[in-house]
């Protein structure tokens, strides 16, 4: 399954809740901190992406995605170097 902004989406609104910001149509390249979404939101995120994914995302690597776009993006590539 290809993971895309719209997953990372579903799974964060399931995780942490809704955003703080209404941001509908801009999701994807805003922020986290814009959003309203913290450390312990995108550790729980990750959780959420290794049990559905089966894709582990190091804390390292997970706080360097700025954005939900960034987050899509990393996941796809740890997936892909598992693959490997």
């Amino acid at each position: 399954m290809n993971i895309t902004v719209d997953e990372i989406r579903r799974i964060i609104i399931a995780s942490a809740g809704a955003p703080e910001a209404a941001v509908e149509a801009d999701f994807a390249d805003t922020s986290f901190d814009e959003l309203g979404y913290e450390s312990l939101a995108l550790m729980e995120t990750a959780s959420a992406i290794e049990r559905e994914f089966g894709v582990s995302v190091p804390d390292d690597l997970l706080f360097e995605a700025r954005t939900p776009r960034d987050l899509a993006e990393l996941v796809r590539s740890a997936k892909e170097a598992a693959a490997a």
